[in-house]
Parts: C-alpha cells; sequence; structure tokens
C-alpha cells in the first residue's frame, strides 16, 4: 500500500511539473483567443510563443512606426542632397511593480522605440517581458513587465536632423486623387516651413516669426500654430495641408504669455492653455498660473474654460502634448480628471494644476489654473 502511495504521489508530481505545449492549442480555439486579446503588449507575448502562433496573431497597428525619407532643411533656404528620417514613436504610460520596502508601483512616461545597442546577450528570458528604459540622468535599465501594465497615450512624430534650428513638428497623412499622400509642418528657428511629399522640397511657410512655445498640433486635418503677427499680436493660425495656405483666427490676449495647443479625443475639441508669469524665475513652476480656452471652430473665437471634465492636458515640452481621459488612467498613479500637466526637463519632474486652488493669500485669484501638487 505505501508503494501504491509513493507511485501516486511521484505521478502526481511529475504531472504538475509539466509545462503546457501551448503550441498545440487547436487552431479553433486559437483564433477564438485572438480576437478576444485586445492589449498590444499582450498579443506581442503570445506572437512569441511560436511560429504557428505568430501567424495568427496580427502585429499590433499601435506599435507600428513607419518611417519616411526627406531631404534635409539644416541648410534652408539652401538646397540639400542630404537625408533626414522622419519617424511616428508610440507614447505609453507604464506601470512597474516595485519590491519592498518601496512603493506599491512606480509610472513612466515614454515612447517605445528601438534598441539600437550592439550588446544584446544580457537580456533576460524571456525576452518579451522586458523593457529597456532610459531614464534621463541615468543609464539604460530593464524592467520586468511580466506584473506590470502598459497604457497606450497615441504617438508623437519626430525627425532625425543635425539642424540645432529644429523645434517640433505636425504630420497629416492626406489622400489626394487616389494617392496615399502627406504633408509636414515644422518649426525651423522663429519660423515655419512646410513640404509636402509630392513635391518632396521645404517650402517658407509664412514669415512670421513663431513665439518660444509655439506648438504645432493637427486637429480635423487642418494644422493650428501660434505666431506672432506683428510687434504687438499673436494671433492662432490654420494652416491647409494640400495647399500650406493659412487662415488668421482671432488674436490672442496675452502677448507675453507662453502658449500651448492641443487636440482632445478624436479630434473632438481643440484646446490652449496660456501659462502666464510675472516673476523672472521661469524655471519654477510651482509659481505659474494658467488660462485655458476652447476654440469655437465656426467664429474662430478661444472660449475661456474652467473646467476640462475628466479630461488630463499634459504638455511634454519638446516631445509633444497630448491628452486622454483620466477614466483611462489607473488607480494610484496621482493624476485626476479635470488637471493640467507640465514636465520640467531641468528635475525630471510632472507638476499638475487644478483650476481654484486655495493659496491663502488673498492677494491670488482664485479664477484661475495654479499648481496644486508635484505628481513625480
Amino acid at each position: 500500500m505505501l508503494g501504491s502511495a509513493t507511485e501516486m504521489k511521484t505521478s502526481s508530481t511529475s504531472s504538475a511539473s509539466v509545462i503546457p505545449d501551448w503550441s498545440r492549442l487547436p487552431e479553433e480555439l486559437l483564433n477564438i483567443v485572438s480576437k478576444n486579446v485586445e492589449d498590444c503588449f499582450d498579443i506581442i507575448h503570445a506572437r512569441s510563443v511560436c511560429n504557428f502562433w505568430r501567424s495568427t496573431f496580427p502585429s499590433p497597428c499601435i506599435l507600428s512606426r513607419p518611417s519616411y525619407s526627406l531631404p534635409s532643411f539644416a541648410n534652408f533656404p539652401s538646397a540639400s542632397k542630404d537625408l533626414c528620417t522622419l519617424e511616428r514613436t508610440p507614447l505609453f504610460l507604464f506601470r512597474v511593480q516595485t519590491p519592498p520596502p518601496a512603493s506599491a508601483s512606480e509610472y513612466f512616461l515614454g515612447g517605445i522605440g528601438r534598441d539600437e545597442s550592439d550588446d544584446l546577450t544580457e537580456l533576460p528570458s524571456p525576452i518579451q517581458c522586458s523593457l529597456k528604459v532610459k531614464i534621463p540622468g541615468s543609464d539604460p535599465t530593464l524592467m520586468n513587465m511580466r506584473d506590470g501594465q502598459i497604457f497606450p497615450l497615441g504617438h508623437q512624430y519626430r525627425i532625425s536632423c543635425d539642424s540645432k534650428d529644429y523645434r517640433g513638428l505636425g504630420f497629416l497623412q492626406l489622400h489626394k486623387e487616389g494617392r496615399e499622400e502627406f504633408t509636414v509642418l515644422l518649426r525651423f528657428g522663429r519660423f515655419f516651413l512646410g513640404l509636402r511629399s509630392f513635391e518632396m522640397k521645404w517650402k517658407l511657410v509664412m514669415g512670421f516669426k513663431a513665439p518660444s512655445s509655439g506648438d504645432i498640433v493637427t486637429f480635423k486635418g487642418r494644422f493650428y500654430v501660434t505666431a506672432r503677427t506683428s510687434m504687438t499680436t499673436v494671433h492662432t493660425l490654420r494652416i491647409d495641408p494640400f495647399s500650406l495656405r493659412l487662415t488668421l483666427l482671432m488674436p490672442v490676449k496675452h502677448l507675453g504669455s507662453l502658449k500651448y495647443l492641443v487636440a482632445c479625443g478624436n479630434d473632438d475639441e481643440l484646446f490652449m492653455v496660456e501659462k502666464l508669469s510675472s516673476f523672472s524665475n521661469v524655471s519654477d513652476f510651482s509659481r505659474f498660473t494658467c488660462s485655458v480656452h476652447r476654440l469655437h471652430e465656426e467664429t474662430g473665437l478661444w472660449v475661456e474654460v474652467s473646467d476640462l471634465g475628466d479630461r488630463v492636458l499634459l504638455f511634454i515640452r519638446q516631445q509633444g502634448n497630448v491628452s486622454w481621459s483620466a477614466k483611462e488612467l489607473p488607480d494610484g498613479c496621482g493624476v485626476s480628471g479635470n488637471s493640467i500637466l507640465f514636465t520640467n526637463e531641468l528635475d525630471n519632474g510632472t507638476y499638475a494644476y487644478k483650476y481654484g486652488v486655495d493659496t491663502g493669500r488673498e492677494e491670488d485669484d482664485p479664477n484661475c489654473w495654479r499648481f496644486s501638487e508635484r505628481i513625480v
């Protein structure tokens, strides 16, 4: 009897230690699974199981990084035979579990790119569960994402060029006479240049000077920028991607403010945030106040708002601006709806602004957006 019990125990232990061969999952079941997996990184994990799974799960479109070779603009207006590369980079919020006694989790905001390093021998197994993270001011480090979460926040377009005058760009995919075309609008020094794919040549779009925070955003198939149109006036301009002709909207009130544009939702609304300062230390983010305006498309007027609903507006300096619903964020990340976030490259901090913050000082106007807290 003892021998039989030992055999049963050995058999049970042996069965429990067997790793399932998921590559043998019936095709009918695998097709059902593939149609119900939505997270792009879960798809990547599934595609790494075997060749059969890889052919069944299509590569997630959100991680695609289409690139375009464009003529260099470094010596504009002189023509150049050199090329530069325009690439789309997906942007994500990463939630990484940290071991005790650290906090329950850490959050990182950034894009996912290709690992250009030569040495890949130290990557842990399974490789698909790890990300090499490069945080400003520190060396690259590997983070295991098996127990983490990744939240997509859209994408950014970036261009590789040696010019120090490049300040950011906008990209629009176009449909012209049955062909797929595109237009690029970029800020070059204090001016704006445009390129249409069917002619592949940079042109000066306007002679107006761009403010130091002259964002370029796309909204409902057009470019929007802010630019100084005279010594005393700053306008928002709408630029047609086919003709590169511009339309002046109503002038902006605060001439000396820093202005940021961001589109929300699926081209639902366009917002402008003005960052106001009455002191000389512009690096002290806790001392700024802001005003927020929404574009009224029919009249071209900017209407001031004090409530963003559950929206979060994020401004990431050179990388561009994004927005999302706070309902899409995980609990405990420190960000709530009706918020504006600014990143500061000097201290790698993220600063949250809310409307109507009580500072405890009678001289401070509560009818504006003020610093609420530092998130990280």
